[in-house]
């Protein structure tokens, strides 16, 4: 199947197809992980840079471990690092970063539309790492992944997507993404947590009522609360948000003998979960995620750069 996208930005951009074909390359490419030397050709000569603007621990990491076992070569830098302190524009750093004729940018942003700005201005393949509160692509893609390993398909689930709704970037591409590949979704969270309109995401159903939702759910997506993107005081108390919308080992009586439960990460252990539920050797799927999250973007380098032969040769 030809791939014909030149940037990873939004993933309403992609079709089912689309999604389909980087699952099932992501899947090959778990093999190359499970080798004693996890490293193949494929992107041998080719130049990516990680912009990180902002924090991150899973992503970043797990982009540049992609990279390495393609063998491209990297380029680590962002925040207080780069010029953008003195007053250079992201426009300027982009120039500065098309002399060195590279071939990729993962750009992660605290500005929405970062990457959208940075592909107008370079000819690299531009890839959002999570942008504002925008979107987030390769982990929703990397959701989808684990969920179809672990469910065995996509189309016809139900997910609920628990909390923080209004300030996730996840959300942003993960609830357009579960409904191209046919899933049904339910949001789920106070009115304080939510977005201006929900139903702009797609979605089946909004509703502030966790429990009345989880007996129906094949898979339980909790989100973070973002404290450093909340404006005033949305909730009294995070214990009162966790008596609410927290995961525990008392509401998992209401879920699905084998219903999983996923969370982007990091988590608020008190808040959105309690520790029994985060690391329930049955139902928490979070560390499958965090695997997951080098294959698929193995994947998405390897599919939006066009890398030589098969890209699983040794």
């Amino acid at each position: 199947m030809a791939f014909d996208h030149r940037h990873l930005i939004d993933i309403r951009e992609y079709s089912e197809e689309d999604i389909a074909l980087i699952l099932d390359t992501a899947k090959a490419f778990s093999a190359v992980n499970d080798r004693k030397i996890k490293k193949v050709p494929t992107l041998r000569g080719l130049t990516i840079v990680n912009m990180f603007n902002e924090p991150s621990t899973r992503t970043r990491s797990s982009f540049e471990l992609a990279e390495k076992r393609l063998s491209a070569d990297t380029l680590n830098f962002g925040g207080s690092s780069t010029s953008s302190v003195k007053g250079e524009s992201l426009i300027d750093t982009v120039e500065t970063l098309n002399a060195y004729k590279i071939d990729a940018i993962v750009v992660r942003d605290k500005h929405a539309g970062a990457p959208h700005i940075i592909s107008q201005h370079t000819p690299a393949v531009v890839i959002d790492a999570g942008d504002g509160k925008h979107q987030h692509p390769t982990q929703a893609l990397l959701d989808l992944y684990s969920i179809r390993e672990h469910k065995g398909r996509i189309r016809d689930l139900k997910v609920g997507i628990v909390g923080d709704v209004g300030h996730s970037r996840v959300v942003g591409s993960l609830a357009p993404a579960l409904k191209t590949m046919g899933a049904h979704v339910t949001l789920v969270g106070p009115a304080t947590l939510m977005p201006d309109a929900p139903a702009n995401l797609g979605v089946d159903r909004v509703t502030p009522y966790l429990d009345e939702v989880l007996p129906e759910l094949d898979v339980v997506y909790m989100l973070r609360v973002q404290r450093e993107r909340l404006e005033g005081a949305p909730f009294p108390s995070t214990r009162e948000y966790h008596a609410l919308y927290g995961l525990t080992k008392d509401r998992e009586r209401l879920m699905k003998p084998d219903a999983i439960v996923c969370h982007p990460g990091p988590i608020n252990r008190g808040v959105e979960f309690d520790s029994y539920m985060a690391d329930h050797p049955r139902r928490s799927v979070i560390l499958d995620q965090v695997y997951a999250g080098i294959c698929v973007r193995m994947a998405v380098l390897y599919l939006l750069l066009g890398g030589s032969d098969n890209g699983l040769d040794s």
